[in-house]
């Protein structure tokens, strides 16, 4: 779409109700590794659910305004489990404690006990599925290898760039096949790039470069935040957006999906990655109070200041499952709506 501030969001939204447990996301990462929130439903009667779920979540993004469209991430528990149970090599039975995030929290993740491959299709059903539920451009969301590597304890390599390398081989395999399928859009979410900025040039890039490999007609995106917010856990956000940018110039990556609006973070970092489209987190997903568009509309022509109009897209700093369903569902039309006014306006 070559025109001013795209709408679109990050990958996931809030599950309703009827379908999942309501539990926080916590410390330990409950809700992040598969452990805590149960289905409220279970056999044919969850997986009639789970459609019902996603057609609710299109519904709701459609209703909004949004361009660029996600399942909502409706059947998973995980983000990152969701993809990386259904790889050779990764154990979810016996977990274990590691600090992740840079030691920003003690959590229980899954294990490596062997080489990391990927032996059957992912999410071939699901992405038919919403393909045929939208004629909108449609977003596919898939953990970044660096990511996988710091929510895993690895067992079998004891060397996290080359259990990453033969992540991202698997997800590449993943990757090709959604592109075939009719993916406009495949994304790879690595919030631990903020985290580890010496890592992301010593070998995150080149990680994700090859998840990239063969890719030509779907966009790639790379989402980079500051994770979650969860309670009693710190969410510093350290000044490592210069250096992970910089880098990106050198990569293979089309879009970066970036956090601006919790993070207060100065719009003109935007200078560092001029060849990229960035999706500009104006939406906050860490609290219940709705933005107004006007200043998202002013925020948005900021940022015009400093990159193309048509390299903006109006996004969420990341996904928005920890806030309540009409919470986000308001959210997403003021989003929409500071867009519209941003386009109108900028030119004038």
């Amino acid at each position: 779409m070559n025109k001013p501030f795209v709408t679109t969001v990050v990958g996931s939204m809030p599950k309703p109700s009827w379908l999942m447990e309501e539990i926080p996301l916590n410390a330990e990462g409950k809700q992040v590794h598969g452990k805590g929130a149960e289905w409220q439903f279970s056999g044919d009667v969850l997986e009639n659910a789970l459609d019902d779920a996603t057609r609710l979540t299109l519904h709701d993004q459609e209703n909004a305004g949004i361009e660029i469209v996600s399942d909502g991430e409706q059947r998973r528990k995980s983000y990152l489990t969701h993809i990386t149970s259904r790889l050779e090599g990764f154990d979810y039975q016996t977990l274990t404690k590691k600090w992740t995030r840079n030691k920003r929290r003690l959590a229980e993740v899954g294990r490596c006990i062997g080489p990391i491959k990927r032996n059957a299709s992912i999410l071939r059903s699901e992405l038919s599925f919403i393909l045929r539920e939208t004629t909108l451009p449609v977003k596919v969301t898939l953990p970044g290898p660096m990511t996988v590597a710091d929510s895993t304890a690895d067992e079998f390599y004891h060397n996290e760039e080359q259990l990453a390398m033969d992540v991202a081989v698997a997800l590449n395999e993943e990757a090709l096949e959604l592109e075939q399928q009719g993916a406009a859009v495949i994304q790879f979410d690595e919030p631990v790039f903020s985290r580890y900025p010496e890592k992301v040039v010593s070998w995150g890039i080149k990680a994700l470069d090859r998840c990239l490999e063969g890719l030509s007609t779907a966009k790639s995106a790379a989402h980079i935040c500051y994770s979650y917010p969860m309670p009693g856990v710190p969410r510093p956000i350290v000044d490592s957006y210069p250096v992970i940018l910089e880098a990106f110039e050198g990569s293979k990556v089309d879009e970066l999906a970036l956090e601006f609006e919790a993070s207060k973070l100065d719009p003109s970092l935007l200078q560092r990655c001029p060849s990229k489209t960035v999706l500009f987190g104006c939406i906050d997903n860490g609290t219940n109070e709705i933005e107004n568009p006007r200043d998202i509309a002013n925020k948005l022509l900021t940022a015009a200041e400093h990159l193309s109009p048509t390299q903006i897209q109006a996004a969420p700093d990341c996904g928005l499952v920890p806030l309540p369903l009409a919470i986000a569902r308001l959210k997403l039309k003021a989003m929409v709506e500071g867009a519209k006014l941003a386009r109108q306006e900028f030119g004038k």
